[in-house]
């Protein structure tokens, strides 16, 4: 029995070593490697490019705000042999299956006398492009696609090697070659519906890199028409009239490829504005039962993107509810309510307001869609002029946003940086404002006064320690005894109201989100702006001081020289307000407001004239007859003023004097930068901006002064000073030069 073994043992051995040779053209051996091909080494490549490609759809995240892209790879720049790539930029995995498609070959060709033997090296030759392609190596890809077409023009995956032939070529800017070619393989009559397809989605690609949109479009028409037969999960495919899109019956292996198609498809009619065709493409998308689900909800979002009529909207709002309550789409919340939002902006913006912070408080990352809702409600809160919220989410975008470059970032910052002064100055006018309201009191008025206030804070704090105490606005569960009695501090509803309760008697109320005790972040998303936590300082104030009547009567200033620079600061606030108002955000209202109350105050004549003259063209324009009262009080009142002698007279030569006096103070100021006076520049450009507050002239000095600064402090003081004026002086000259002169600095620092 031993021998027998034996003899068996030797004979395997033998025919294996016969086997395993390269070199001999026997149907042994021809089996043997392509056996050992196609479920060892190839088994193992095809797995771990599987792997590699769900690696890649995994951390590939559409922006549904722009076109797809037809193929989901993104592309920075083309990766050439020895080129450093990313760490991330491709999965491991691919060069796991690159490797293995080279061991097929090395180990298992079988190339004799010119002809290759083993039926399974055409597929490593596929697969190794494949991987050098999901690898961004597009030349290495393309050289070994091209040596299958051209060694083994009869491979059985010949067709689809061709496609990624072509695919390649696109990669590589070669659109026309790749084109020519797929219409080429499409002349054949021998092609399975998938090869159609793919060849069609490929040709799509190409002229959509081209931004031939009618070609993408008939291409993609073509390539949802084609699926296998054997998988039908709609009804019968039909084309309706109107809009020439068929219905697809979908595989399960091409589904991801074909939803996309159908998607990208809707898109392009919407960009066309063929809303029809476009629903048609979205509609079909929600009916195919294999389709991935996020290309499903995306489509139900555009649709509403798509009405126009009143009765549509409702109808789109009504279908959008119902998404929100539907448990699987709850990554989806954020998109679903800001677009319910958009819908009611127009006639209900406080409702799309509610709806909006919804989209904020559902968001369950940083991305594209937040910084939109964010960017959405702040504008809300503009048009409504509460300047300061709106800051806030304004500030919110620079914290989260990934590409700060961008042009509706660099918008955002320079309407955000316009805020800054509004945001200053109505918190002078505020507080100056409740001084000097306390300083007009009589004695007896301001005791009477913080005896008030002294009481509703004695009132508070009876009330908060009663609360304390018994814990009566604690809702407690009843029928359930061990929220009560559990010993652990969360357990103890008691224990936490009275730590909320201490809480707010420290801090007052402050919203769960960073950097929750600083009570003013108006600038907290610019760096520099704070420093490290351990750098803040909290100032505790005793608060049995607050109940003592001789705490505030001790802070109202008395002395006169204090409160005629407090009127001074508020009436220079109020000034700024009004031309702020007026000249960049056209809140004409709320500038008459400001501009009239400080006329009330009875300023100092620098700040009465011009604002009494800022009044009268205000209400010229707006036909009001108070414009001729204040015409009057002008003429008459201060005949010498460069604003009477406008009013009478824009033509005249003494008046063009008085206006290009703002010319004559800049030659002056450039006179100095030209001495290299460099502080003195400084500080006469601060000096001439407030005093021509809105003249055309306030672009120059703010350049000039952003020089001086360069040249006083630095390299990169010079950028943060000319990004400033690039972004608060777009249109004009100097903000083009200040982006040019940033441009050439970037490439120094």
């Amino acid at each position: 029995m031993n021998n027998s073994i034996k003899i068996i043992v030797a004979f395997l051995s033998i025919i294996l070593t016969v086997a395993c040779s390269t070199k001999k053209d026997a149907f042994l051996n021809r089996n043997f490697h392509s056996i050992n091909t196609k479920y060892n080494v190839l088994f193992n490549g095809n797995e771990a490019f599987k792997q590699g490609v769900d690696e890649l759809n995994a951390n590939y995240e559409d922006n549904y705000w722009e076109i797809l892209p037809i193929e989901p790879l993104k592309i920075d720049e083309l990766a050439i042999p020895g080129m450093k790539r990313d760490e991330d930029s491709s999965p491991q995995a691919f060069e796991k299956a690159e490797e293995k498609a080279v061991k097929a070959v090395q180990k298992h060709s079988m190339l004799i006398a010119r002809q290759e033997r083993n039926k399974q090296i055409d597929d490593a030759y596929l697969l190794l492009g494949k991987s050098r392609y999901y690898s961004k190596r597009f030349v290495p890809a393309l050289e070994a696609f091209n040596y299958v077409i051209l060694n083994y023009p009869r491979a059985n995956l010949i067709h689809e090697t061709k496609i990624w032939q072509a695919k390649t070529h696109i990669r590589l800017r070669n659109e026309e070659q790749a084109i020519e070619n797929l219409k080429n393989l499409l002349k054949s009559d021998k092609l399975d519906q998938k090869t159609i397809e793919d060849a069609n989605t490929a040709i799509a690609i190409a002229y959509f890199n081209l931004d031939s949109t009618q070609l993408v479009i008939n291409h993609l028409n073509k390539a949802i028409k084609i699926t296998p037969k054997n998988k039908v999960i709609t009804k019968a495919m039909f084309t309706t009239k109107k809009t020439n899109i068929v219905k697809p019956v979908l595989s399960t292996k091409n589904a991801e490829q074909t939803a996309r198609n159908l998607f990208i498809l809707g898109q392009l009619y919407k960009h066309q504005n063929k809303i029809d065709s476009s629903n048609n493409a979205f509609n079909t998308l929600v009916k195919i039962k294999k389709a991935p689900f996020k290309y499903k909800i995306h489509a139900q979002i555009e649709k509403a993107k798509n009405v126009t009529s009143n009765e549509a909207k409702t109808s789109a709002i009504e279908a959008l509810k119902k998404l929100t309550k539907d448990r699987y789409n709850k990554n989806y919340l954020d998109e679903l309510y800001y677009q319910i939002a958009k819908i009611q902006e127009t006639k209900n913006p406080e409702i799309a307001l509610v709806n909006y912070k919804k989209s904020i408080q559902s968001s369950i990352k940083n991305n594209f869609q937040k910084e939109l809702t964010y960017e959405a409600i702040g504008n809300l809160y503009f048009e409504k002029a509460q300047f300061v919220t709106a800051a806030s989410y304004y500030d919110s975008i620079f914290q989260i946003t990934k590409d700060d470059t961008s042009k509706r970032v660099f918008k955002l910052k320079r309407k955000r940086t316009n805020l800054d002064d509004v945001i200053l100055y109505e918190g002078i006018a505020a507080k100056n404002d409740s001084i000097l309201t306390i300083v007009a009191m009589s004695k007896d008025e301001q005791i009477t006064f913080f005896n008030t206030y002294i009481e509703t804070l004695k009132a508070k704090e009876e009330k908060l320690q009663k609360t304390i105490n018994t814990g009566s606005n604690i809702p407690i569960n009843k029928n359930n005894s061990e929220a009560v009695k559990g010993n652990w501090y969360f357990y103890n509803q008691q224990t936490i109201g009275y730590g909320e309760q201490d809480f707010k008697r420290i801090w007052g109320d402050r919203l769960l989100e960073d950097n929750w005790r600083l009570s003013n972040k108006s600038k907290i998303n610019f760096p520099g702006v704070f420093q490290k936590e351990e750098e803040e300082t909290v100032v505790a104030i005793n608060n049995s001081e607050k109940l003592e009547l001789s705490y505030y009567l001790d802070q109202i200033p008395s002395i006169k020289q204090t409160i005629d620079s407090l009127k001074t600061d508020r009436d220079n606030a109020y000034f700024k307000l009004g031309i702020i108002y007026k000249e960049q955000f056209k809140e004409i209202n709320l500038a008459k407001e400001k501009l009239e109350k400080l006329i009330s105050f009875q300023p100092d004549i620098s700040y009465l004239v011009p604002a009494k003259y800022h009044l009268y063209k205000i209400y010229s324009e707006e036909n009001n007859s108070k414009s001729e009262a204040l015409k009057n009080d002008i003429v008459t009142n201060y005949p010498n003023s460069s604003f009477a002698k406008i009013i009478l007279n824009p033509h005249n030569s003494e008046v063009l004097n008085d206006i290009n006096s703002a010319e004559n103070e800049y030659a002056l100021v450039f006179y100095d930068y030209k001495d290299g006076n460099f502080d003195l520049v400084i500080e006469k450009s601060i000096n001439a901006i407030i005093k021509f507050h809105g003249d055309q002239i306030i672009p120059k000095f703010e350049l000039l002064k952003a020089y001086a600064i360069g040249k006083k402090e630095g390299i990169l003081a010079f950028k943060e000073a000319l990004d400033f004026v690039a972004m608060n002086y777009p249109n004009t000259e100097e903000g083009k030069k200040a982006l040019e002169v940033i441009e050439t600095i970037k490439t120094k620092i």
